[in-house]
Parts: C-alpha cells; structure tokens; sequence
C-alpha cells in the first residue's frame, strides 16, 4: 500500500457544496452515489474494473490538517461550523464495490457509496480518477493481452505516462490485466508488480564495439541475457554478435530484442539464424509503437515473436485515453431512514440514471459462461429454483427466460461504518480472479470489432421504479 492523504485533490464545487449542505441543515442527511459508466473505450464488448485498493486506502487515511484549514479559511467564503467538520473528518459511512479485476458492463454501478452528504461529496473527485484510470489502464491492457495470444507483454510505458501515478498505477492496472511485468521499478517495490529490464542502445553505444557492449552485459546478467540488436543493423551485426556471445558463454536462457524495423521480416529471420546456430530456446522480444492491432497482424503474418513491450499506447490507452465513469445521486434516506430514489433526467436520454440503492446479479449458465447481468433494488434476492425473466430495459417485448442457472451477486461491502470489513485480496490473487472472470465471457463477446453485445437489464421492480419516476417528471 502506498497510503495516500490529499484532501485537497478535490473538485471545488464538492466542498462549496459541503459547505452549502452544512448551511442548510442537509450535512446529516445520508445519501447514495453510484460509480458507473456508459461507454466502452475502444468500441469493446466490456471494461476490466480496477483501482479499489487505492480508493479505500485513500478513504480511510483522509485526514484535513491546519494547514488546509487555513487555505479553506483563506477563500473567505466557507463558514467557521463547516471548517470545524473538516478538522475532524474521518468517513464514516458504507462502501459497496465489485472486486478489481471483474469485467465490468456499462449501466451497472462499479461502486456504491452511502454516507452522509459532505463525506459522500468529498469523495467524488477521487473515487473517479482512481477508478477511471485504473480501469482504462486494465481495460487496453486486456486488450493487448488477448492480442497477444498467450505470448508474454511487459509494460514500458513509465517515460509516456502523464504523470508519476499514470506511470506507477498504471503497471499495476496492466498487471491485474494480464501483462506479465513492467519496467516501472518503483511499481515493483510498492505493489509487487515485477519489474525487469535489460538494455538500451546507450549501453551499446558507450562500449568499442557491439560485441563487447553484449559480452559484457551478458558476463554481468547470464540469468538475464536479453540484448538490444537493432543499434547498427539487427541482421547483418546485431543478431551475429548475439549468436556470438551467447554460444561463447554457453548461455541457454537468452533472449534478443529489436525495437525498430519490419517486425514480421525481421523476426523471421532473426529465428533462422538463432535456430540454425543452435539457439533454438533464445526469444525474440519486440518492443516500439505497438498495440492490440498491431500485435495481431503481427501474429497473422507469421512473426516470430515470444514477447511484446508495450508502451505509450497502452500506458495512456492511446487511441481512446479517457474512461467516462461517473458518480451519480440515485437515492436519500428521510428522517425515518427510508430509502428515497433519486433520478436525473436529461434531454439526452442517454444520460437517465437508474434510480435507488441497488445489487448486481451476474447470471451463469450450466456451463459457467455469463449470459447477462441483472440489476435490483437492493433487497430483492433472486431465487435459482425459479425462472427467470431477462428483458432489455430500453426494448422490453425482447424477453428471454432462462432456467437451470446461476445467480452470483457482484458488489461486495468493503467498508462498513467506515471501517475496513474486506479482506484485500493480494495483487496475485486479484490476477488470477481476472483470468478466472475472463473465461466465464463468450468469445463474441471478447471480440475487438463488433463485440456481441451483453445485456445488462434491470429487474421488473426497478424497471417499474425508474418508468414512474420518467412519468412523474412529465417525460412519458
């Protein structure tokens, strides 16, 4: 963990609204926000959700110091009762989330807080950008991944981040994904991600020649014998040289990497010469520009690859870089503790909330492979002995009714009276539930160009809930 405590990292309007409920009686008043978002980056069927641990670490570690007192009182514009609040502000509240490296559908709430209004407030700004980033992050790097077809992809995106935290949080998102390492040591120390690396054409360049430059990294590193052979010319110096040195040291595990040139020509034959010398175990790594498209042609073509270093592209999710997560009001408790749903309504209906405090089901058939989600209101409990009814919430007449099945709730209580009641899975742990979630998906689904769509529908009593609050503000 790498406990983080910048109360500050907040929207503006979150503490003039905090100030503003605290003025108006309203501080008191629990409230129910959903993290959800609407669209998939990059046209895909589903996004891999992440960045919860460092959302609760960063929950209950929030502390305001005088400092930021001060700078709060220095504004001039926040009363003395909301300034005292802040002094010994601890949240207090629930935290419901889906666990890290779940595939996540559009609609369907990631997280769910409830909390009285200021704590809830305050939390917007962070909650989102660490569940936003996170989850882009893990999303692209599935993508890359499953290019990849079983073969190993690092991330080497840390000089392309935007940013220490895109660099550090990113590996650790890439990692959850699948990637089997970074560059990025410091991800390493604080989050277990292993980190490895070899040489740049730096190193090559400072020695007389190529040979000695590879002669000498491989003397120093024989466990970890990869050399860059693309410096002067990849066939004609950098892979004879290779060949050279590794059969004079005798080495086995070895491997060879190029970072510019026709990767599909190049690879074939790279691994010509290795096999024809004897080098049949030594990989070939490539690394410069890739992506999920990329590596795949790659692949068709015949390239003769074992490993891909991914960069900018998927450090930054290049060609669609921004996760649009958002962080919505669906309910309120009265005075007697009732729950009161809360809807927005836009002229954009793409935008309609879905109101309440709700659960997700994510529904199994026999086989184990996901045919939908289903979300509730939270105190509906579906019951696997009977049938049930699947209707897509803005299309009702398409009804499936499906029987033998599985019902499995998604969102889990991590904190409770703002306290820590989840046990926090381990990075490896949370990898290896990804690759376990990641096979209950159809191949339609998991499709790059034109996924299957899945379906995430809404319960009868929900359905009903959202349509009358459509009709009570005149829009049916």
């Amino acid at each position: 963990m790498n406990p983080r405590n910048i109360p500050l990292l907040c929207d503006y309007y979150e503490y003039t609204m905090g100030n503003g409920y605290m003025e108006n009686g309203l501080s008191d008043r629990i409230v129910y926000f959903d993290i959800f978002f609407r669209r998939v980056p990059d046209n895909g069927g589903f996004a891999i959700a992440a960045g919860l641990e460092q959302l609760i670490s960063y929950i209950t570690e929030l502390r305001f110091d005088e400092s930021d007192i001060e700078f709060m009182r220095s504004k001039g514009i926040f009363g003395e009762r909301f300034l005292e609040y802040l002094k010994d502000f601890h949240f207090t509240g629930d935290i419901y989330a889906v666990p890290e490296g779940t595939p996540v559908f559009p609609g369907e709430p990631v997280v769910t807080i409830r909390a009285n209004a200021i704590e809830a407030q305050i939390l917007e700004t962070f909650a989102l950008l660490t569940i936003n980033h996170q989850t882009l992050i893990a999303t692209k790097s599935s993508r890359i991944v499953r290019a990849a077809e079983g073969r190993t992809v690092l991330e080497f995106g840390s000089r392309r981040a935007q940013g220490t935290d895109a660099a550090i949080l990113g590996a650790r998102a890439a990692y959850i994904a699948g990637c089997g390492g970074t560059a990025c040591t410091v991800s390493d120390k604080w989050y277990g991600v292993p980190a490895s690396g070899t040489m740049a054409h730096s190193w090559v360049q400072m020695f007389p020649t190529e040979y000695d430059a590879f002669m000498a990294f491989c003397k120093l590193y024989p466990n970890n014998a990869t050399v860059l052979v693309d410096t002067y010319n990849t066939l004609k110096s950098g892979i004879p040289n290779a060949i050279k040195v590794f059969k004079e040291l005798g080495l086995r595990k070895c491997a060879i990497r190029l970072d510019s040139g026709d990767f599909s020509f190049l690879t074939k034959e790279a691994r010509k010469m290795l096999d024809e010398a004897g080098l049949r175990d030594c990989k070939i790594i490539v690394s410069n520009a890739l992506d999920e498209w990329l590596i795949r042609d790659l692949i068709k073509q015949g390239a003769m690859i074992d490993g891909f270093g991914v960069g900018d592209n998927l450090i930054t999710s290049h060609s669609d870089p921004v996760f649009n997560g958002v962080y919505k009001l669906v309910a309120m408790e009265d005075e007697n503790g009732d729950i009161i749903p809360r809807i927005k309504i836009s002229e954009n209906m793409g935008k309609l909330t879905t109101p309440g405090f709700k659960k997700v089901y994510r529904i199994y058939d026999k086989h184990g492979k996901a045919l939908a989600d289903q979300v509730c209101l939270h105190d509906e409990i579906i019951d696997e002995s009977e049938p049930l009814v699947l209707f897509d919430p803005d299309a009702t007449w398409k009804r499936k009714t499906v029987t033998d099945y599985v019902a499995k709730e998604l969102l889990v209580q991590v904190i409770k009276d703002g306290k820590l009641v989840y046990d926090l899975p381990s990075l490896e742990e949370i990898r290896a539930y990804h690759r376990e979630q990641m096979d209950t998906l159809w191949d339609e689904v998991k499709r790059f160009t034109n996924p299957h769509q899945y379906y995430v529908d809404l319960s009868q009593r929900l359905w009903d809930l959202r349509d009358s609050l459509v009709r009570s503000n005149g829009l049916r």
